[in-house]
């Protein structure tokens, strides 16, 4: 099985994909970015359901830190959620200035958010739940995102 680190890196990759084409489309025709935009969403949405309903439990449970990094992952997701929702009302507003000014601003935080995590809480994540990391990998695998 993979490692937890390995598992969530990997679909930073798969949302970063989906970041690509959005901004593709967008700059073919923002009218035409709707789906794709909705399409990056989605796979954020369930990528930080994956660390925040399984992974963060998991390593706050562990190790008793709950102020700590995940606390600020939390913090980072928030941001990051609002900046998409207004990825759309930009988009619903057929504004191309303010689409491409927060999808910059969001490609920004996603990249420091993600090299935290990847250098930082994934290892520490993996050090603590070594012996249940096939279990956890397993939950966020078949986690159904709300």
């Amino acid at each position: 099985m993979m490692s937890i680190k390995d598992f969530l890196s990997n679909d930073h990759r798969k949302c970063d994909e989906h970041f690509a084409n959005m901004e593709s489309k967008a700059s073919e025709s923002l009218s035409n970015a709707k789906e794709a935009t909705q399409s990056f969403i989605d796979e954020t949405e369930k990528h930080f359901q994956m660390e925040e309903r399984v992974m963060f439990l998991e390593f706050e449970t562990k190790t008793g830190m709950t102020q700590g990094p995940t606390a600020m992952m939390r913090q980072e997701h928030a941001q990051m959620r609002s900046l998409m929702a207004q990825l759309l009302e930009a988009i619903d507003a057929d504004n191309s200035d303010k689409f491409f000014g927060l999808s910059e601003t969001l490609m920004i935080l996603m990249q420091q958010h993600n090299m935290k995590e990847e250098q930082m809480l994934y290892p520490m994540a993996q050090q603590h739940l070594s012996a249940e990391s096939d279990r956890v990998v397993e939950m966020m695998g078949s986690l159904v995102v709300e």
